[in-house]
């Protein structure tokens, strides 16, 4: 393990806890992997390893938008898109749309929000937001995301926490993976 290093650009796709576990056929995230509390997560302390000039590109659950603020805010990040990336959810066979959960609606989208330390800087304005790709395992992104960041912002000192696997010249933190940064928690406040 690596000592503390810092990053222009913080992938993360945070263990949200819901209010709604949905626990009719044991679907809910909390059956899949450990899920973490707002407070916790906030506790991580992620604005020791962001560069003064760092990128928070951070995926968020539809039922909470404001968490995903109140986190942004607590990392000392400052918001600039809620829909950096929209995942436009395929089935797995890539044919149809992804028929998933939902408080409202029937959920095949998911989003990842753009917020900021510093002034990070763009490489490439050729970026575009919209990622149409399959579903994989309970929560798993698409890889084609990863990509796009790199393509953002360049070949920059770079980590994705909560990982769940490893991607070449990524630092990695998460409790699937060899971390390869150390991450400390914060003082309760």
């Amino acid at each position: 393990m690596q000592s503390r290093r810092r990053f222009n650009l913080i992938y993360c796709d945070p263990p949200w806890m819901y209010k709604d576990k949905a626990n009719a056929g044991r679907r809910g995230a909390c059956h899949k992997y450990p899920v973490m509390t707002l407070e916790d997560i906030k506790r991580l302390d992620v604005p020791s390893i962001a560069a003064d000039d760092c990128l928070l590109a951070m995926w968020w659950v539809p039922p909470q938008p404001q968490e995903a603020l109140d986190l942004v805010r607590a990392w000392g990040f400052t918001i600039k898109t809620m829909q950096g990336f929209t995942w436009h959810k395929l089935s797995k066979t890539g044919r149809t749309d992804h028929f998933g959960m939902g408080n409202y609606t029937r959920a095949n989208a998911e989003c990842c929000l753009f917020a900021v330390r510093g002034r990070p800087k763009r490489v490439c304005a050729g970026v575009r937001s919209l990622i149409t790709a399959p579903i994989g395992r309970h929560s798993e992104k698409p890889v084609e995301a990863r990509d796009r960041l790199v393509c953002l912002l360049g070949d920059v000192p770079r980590v994705e926490l909560f990982a769940r696997t490893t991607a070449p010249g990524w630092a990695v933190w998460g409790n699937e993976v060899e971390s390869t940064i150390e991450m400390g928690v914060r003082a309760s406040e």
